[in-house]
């Protein structure tokens, strides 16, 4: 059995910087055709400029695969002339709420403070992208961050907004309620609970923010997913960190699933008979809602095993990627 996919997109991705970028850059771009490049480095991407400098340095690194970054800028204050200027150059502006992630330290504090950035932003047609989660009690974080989400989406109603790596049953909802409201929902998401990453040993390679949540959580994701929600993007959200991160006190978040998203998405549409479903979750839906037009490529999944590495290593870097060590049902076997 087998699928030939066209055109991969992975809608939320981070490539990082320097030598990690190095390292895990060829592992997107071999088997995906764009991926949206998340914007919160150290310091963040906050000007056309950098913006056009890190998208030059992804580029140095495909490894000659055809590739398409789609570029985003850090949210901040810009000025009129700044947007316009950035437009053509980016897929969307990416919001982080202050302190609430991975480097997201310069985010905004308050969310009505940049309402007249939103306005600016509907009027121009740049999509919004948004970290959303509050500082409360972290299992409540993203519920909690929803009314906030009704809130912009009421007030700027032409403005694009899209819902970063949803992780609840309400979140879903939200998707049929807001004409102007999409998602992206991570490999991680679909496959585990909270009890996955803490209900025995703690397991850091499953550490992730959003937390993942309750298996009924995971069920809506998963039901979505496999019935190809039309609003309803992959965004793999894959975050790579050293080991010296992720197997420490203070672990930072982030799962590393470049290298098998692909063939770990056919395995579990494969699994619910939802194989003819795969082609429009990781790639149509996202064409239809942001316009792209992808670079051609045409990746075949086949059912035969494949063991995944321990670790990814190079440029001074070693990454654990999820599912480490195992062996999937399916394997990309083929790349045109």
């Amino acid at each position: 059995m087998e699928i030939t996919l066209r055109a991969p997109l992975d809608m939320h991705l981070h490539l990082r910087d320097a030598e990690m970028m190095q390292l895990v850059t060829p592992l997107t771009t071999e088997t995906f055709s764009g991926a949206v490049i998340m914007p919160n480095l150290v310091p963040p991407v906050t000007s056309l400029e950098m913006l056009q400098a890190y998208k030059q340095r992804i580029m140095a690194n495909t490894e000659g695969h055809a590739f398409d970054p789609y570029m985003v800028l850090f949210f901040k204050d810009y000025t009129e002339a700044e947007l316009a200027a950035a437009k053509d150059h980016m897929i969307g502006m990416k919001l982080y709420p202050a302190g609430a992630t991975t480097n997201s330290e310069a985010g905004v504090a308050q969310i009505d403070s940049v309402e007249h950035v939103f306005k600016m932003m509907e009027e121009m047609e740049i999509p919004l992208m948004v970290h959303g989660e509050t500082h409360g009690f972290v299992m409540d974080r993203e519920s909690e961050f929803l009314s906030i989400y009704e809130h912009i989406a009421t007030k700027f109603p032409k403005l694009k907004i899209t819902m970063e790596h949803i992780t609840t049953a309400k979140a879903v909802s939200l998707l049929d309620r807001y004409e102007n409201l999409r998602a992206t929902v991570t490999l991680q998401h679909l496959i585990i609970t909270l009890d996955d990453v803490a209900g025995g040993l703690l397991n850091p390679h499953l550490f992730c923010k959003p937390i993942a949540k309750r298996p009924e959580d995971r069920e809506a994701l998963l039901d979505a997913a496999l019935r190809a929600h039309p609003k309803l993007m992959f965004g793999s959200d894959s975050a790579p960190h050293p080991i010296s991160k992720k197997e420490c006190c203070g672990c930072a978040a982030g799962v590393f699933t470049a290298p098998l998203a692909v063939a770990r998405l056919a395995q579990l549409f494969d699994q619910h008979g939802a194989l003819e479903n795969l082609q429009d979750f990781i790639s149509e839906n996202a064409q239809r809602q942001y316009g792209v037009k992808p670079a051609e490529k045409m990746v075949t999944v086949t059912k035969t095993p494949f063991e995944i590495p321990q670790a990814y290593e190079g440029h001074g870097h070693r990454v654990v990627p999820m599912h480490a060590g195992e062996t999937l049902d399916w394997k990309v076997t083929s790349i045109t």
